[in-house]
């Protein structure tokens, strides 16, 4: 496109800005650098102006991605103005083009509109403004929002933000509960209110941010990065109710799930309905089907809590009084038996039973002592009847010859040899004649 747009600070009928203000007549002392440029010398406006306008006329046309905000087009007007704003950021630019050039688009734009805008950027050094000058400007379809959303969800899960090892349980009974929702939404007042009716102390921070639209990535991570911040939140609800796939864009942004992903209290996405997936869902610790479905999940039933304490305490008291009648009737059973009944029993018994061991011990004692008297007696029989004393007490005499030994023929001795001679009761002294 080479028509230069009309400066948005004028009027349709002004006329055309200086092409090159550097053109007037300046003193031959400027500087010709701006690192050259000092108090005593500095440059014009106009040079300066001239120089940016230069540089910026450099500029080769560049394809941009954002949302249309503040779109300007008069009926009947040949130029048509819009904001083109960062989905991610909260940076803008504004974009100038021919009424043709956007009634030419594949949908008719609207704010809110994703589109990508084929532009020139230019520069008006009469009033110093900057803008971008549209050749073309497509709109981004469902379709390939909806294909990029699945490409960034295919990177995050490569990445593990979505595991189920990163996810954290839920509080029992959170204290307090940041919630961050739209302004006077139907979906604050569905978690506030069902969670104070099963839970009345439970306590709100509540941060009303946009939900949809240019600004809504920035104010929920913002939201969702001041609550996480704070000791006293227990869990972070992002509450929305329905709406279109466009509405929910935001909810699948790449800068806003990383921001829920880096939270470190417990997070809980109750985004659209249950048919919607934003990938907030994925990567919070617990996906709510709808903001009232959240709000049963974050604080239990103070009734059902109630009921759940009766029953324990009814289990409790049936466990203990069945042990206790369980133990009364061991008791029970064992004082009946004999043995506790008449205690000295056992002793008496046990006593009897001593006694009539002792005596079987005693008399088993006597009977070995009896068999091994006589034994003794027998073998003393025996080694009487053996012994040389017994020979000798019936006249028989030891004669023994002057070495010692016993003679026992007369060619053991010579006469005159001495001889001892040992008889019952004593010995006499010998000599061999």
């Amino acid at each position: 496109m080479t028509d230069r747009p009309a400066d948005p600070t004028s009027s349709p009928s002004s006329p055309a800005p200086l092409s090159d203000p550097a053109a007037a007549p300046r003193p031959s002392a400027l500087p010709v650098r701006a690192l050259d440029t000092s108090a005593e010398h500095p440059w014009p406006v106009r040079l300066l102006s001239s120089k940016i306008t230069a540089y910026i006329d450099k500029m080769a046309p560049v394809w941009v991605e954002g949302q249309v905000v503040q779109l300007n087009r008069r009926p009947g007007a040949s130029m048509a103005f819009l904001t083109l704003r960062d989905t991610d950021a909260d940076m803008s630019l504004p974009v100038a083009a021919l009424a043709r050039v956007f009634e030419a688009a594949s949908t008719p734009l609207a704010e809110g509109a994703h589109v990508v805008v084929h532009a020139k950027p230019v520069f008006w050094p009469k009033r110093g403004s900057f803008q971008l000058q549209a050749s073309e400007v497509r709109t981004v379809g469902i379709g390939e929002l909806l294909a990029r959303i699945e490409h960034l969800k295919r990177i995050l899960a490569a990445e593990g933000l979505f595991d189920a090892d990163r996810k954290v349980p839920l509080p029992f009974l959170p204290e307090v509960v940041g919630l961050v929702c739209g302004r006077e939404s139907k979906a604050e007042h569905d978690v506030v209110v069902n969670a104070r009716a099963r839970w009345p102390q439970v306590r709100f921070e509540i941060r009303e941010v946009a939900v949809q639209g240019a600004g809504a990535v920035t104010q929920v991570s913002a939201a969702i990065a001041e609550l996480d911040a704070r000791h006293d939140v227990d869990v972070i609800v992002v509450a929305r109710g329905g709406g279109a796939v466009e509405d929910l864009l935001p909810f699948s942004n790449e800068a806003l799930v990383r921001a829920a992903a880096a939270c470190r209290t417990p997070l809980v996405s109750a985004i659209g309905h249950e048919t919607d997936t934003p990938l907030l869902d994925l990567v919070a610790d617990y996906r709510a089907s709808t903001p009232t479905d959240a709000a049963k999940r974050i604080v239990p039933d103070v009734g059902e809590e109630r009921a759940r304490v009766l029953q324990a305490r009814s289990r409790i008291r049936a466990a203990i009084t069945h042990q206790l009648q369980r133990e009364q009737s061991r008791l029970d059973s064992a004082r009946s038996r004999p043995v506790l009944a008449a205690p000295e029993s056992m002793i008496s018994t046990r006593e009897q039973q001593v006694l009539a061991a002792r005596d079987r011990a005693r008399r088993s004692l006597d009977a070995i002592l009896l068999r091994a008297h006589g034994e003794v007696e027998r073998l003393a029989a025996q080694v009487r009847a053996l012994s040389p004393a017994s020979t000798l007490e019936r006249g028989y005499a030891v004669v023994h010859g002057p070495d010692g030994a016993i003679v026992r023929s007369p060619d053991d001795v010579r006469p005159g040899d001495g001889l001892h001679v040992r008889l019952a009761r004593g010995a006499i002294e010998a000599t061999v004649r």
